[in-house]
């Protein structure tokens, strides 16, 4: 079962790369979305959320069995994380497609949804910073990057109503 949640929790081996793997991450992340949503079909909001749910909870006990098989204490190959992060504004994108509420192309959405996440991941405003700083654990790990997501969601969804 570790070498599962190791395999999760690096996300396939992207978190192996020798150079920024939390933003190829988070780059993967984007376009396989984009292509499931725009390309493939698969625009079940309800689906997307239940998937991204248990991803969530599942990623707790993934990065907590993973995080022993390195040497520090948030690994930079642990990525699952940048997933969850980058994939809330684009579920919120989908939503916002749905409902018609987008007044910009589509992709320019995704691209900001990248931005975004990455500009807070990177800088980590409070309460990003919080919790990087006072969990040094699987918890913080995972919700340093929620909470960025949250941001990035709240920035789209300003953005949605402004242009």
């Amino acid at each position: 079962m570790k070498k599962i949640n190791v395999l999760i929790s690096t996300f396939f081996g992207y978190g192996y790369l020798t150079k920024i793997p939390g933003t190829v991450t988070s780059l993967v992340t984007t376009v396989f979305i984009y292509i499931a949503y725009e390309y493939l079909g698969y625009t079940d909001l309800k689906f997307s959320i239940i998937f991204f749910t248990l991803l969530f909870f599942y990623s707790f006990y993934a990065v907590k069995d993973a995080e022993s098989e390195f040497k520090n204490k948030d690994p930079r190959q642990i990525v699952i994380d940048e997933v969850l992060g980058q994939a809330m504004p684009l579920i919120l994108v989908l939503h916002l497609s749905q409902n018609n509420q987008l007044n910009l192309p589509i992709e320019v959405y995704y691209v900001f949804s990248f931005i975004f996440f990455r500009f807070f991941d990177i800088l980590k405003p409070f309460p990003v910073s919080y919790f990087d700083k006072n969990f040094k654990n699987y918890f913080g790990i995972i919700m340093d990057d929620i909470m960025a997501g949250l941001y990035s969601m709240l920035l789209i969804y300003l953005i949605s109503l402004k242009f």
